[in-house]
């Protein structure tokens, strides 16, 4: 076995641990209500660099000032950018949400991503990244939880549990920490590994100031067993 293969084999092993513990320390997760698809990636464009709370207003707002998609398409793009402004990053994201939805009706009228459905899944992905401010992470979600196609999506969160947790090489980037998860992981374990590792970062471990010694991964994380005096 070489060493990528024995790195990738330890890395699976832990992986199946972590999903253990935080199953017995969490649950089972629940996405929040599915949404249609192409519902979800207007949200999920909304939620960069903001929490889900402002997302959610701003993808509130959006819905209300416009009845339909194809409403934002035609509108000013001006008062997309009011309608979002919760969201933070009005400007950028306004005018992206527009030419997103205005490239998807040129190819399909009726304005919804229902015939991604009958696609295979690396398909899927490889239209969704098409479009500008669409990364690996917002397709994942599109894919994982409104398509029910299998995808780990990778956020902030994830990216950094499983770096300190030491479930993938330190120098990967986010893109490849999307392919490297998807393998240590069973395509039935995505949705539950995918929420619990994010309630772990936001409530444990921490950027700034990680709770190590309430962590439930701390008997085999990596970040721990190099920092025990500074973190007990």
């Amino acid at each position: 076995m070489s060493n990528i293969q024995e790195r990738r084999h330890s890395d699976r092993k832990n992986a199946q641990w972590m999903y253990s513990r935080l199953l017995e320390r969490f649950g089972q997760p629940t996405w929040r209500t599915p949404l249609p698809a192409i519902d979800e990636l207007i949200s999920t464009i909304l939620s960069q660099n903001t929490n889900d709370r402002n997302r959610d207003v701003a993808f509130e707002r959006l819905r209300k000032r416009f009845p339909t998609w194809d409403v934002v398409c035609d509108a000013d793009v001006a008062d997309i950018i009011d309608a979002i402004r919760p969201a933070g990053l009005g400007n950028q994201k306004g005018k992206r949400i527009q030419a997103v939805l205005c490239q998807i009706r040129q190819e399909h009228p009726d304005l919804n991503l229902d015939f991604l459905k009958k696609w295979d899944r690396e398909r899927v992905r490889e239209y969704l990244l098409q479009f500008k401010g669409v990364g690996f992470k917002t397709a994942a979600i599109v894919m994982q939880f409104s398509l029910g196609m299998p995808a780990f999506p990778v956020d902030t969160h994830i990216y950094r549990v499983s770096g300190r947790f030491g479930i993938r090489p330190s120098q990967m980037t986010v893109d490849e920490c999307h392919h490297y998860m998807e393998k240590l992981f069973l395509p039935e374990q995505y949705e539950a590994g995918h929420l619990n590792i994010i309630r772990l970062g936001r409530e444990v471990c921490q950027a700034r100031k990680p709770q190590c010694t309430v962590c439930p991964l701390s008997l085999r994380c990596a970040y721990f067993a190099e920092h025990p005096l500074d973190l007990a």
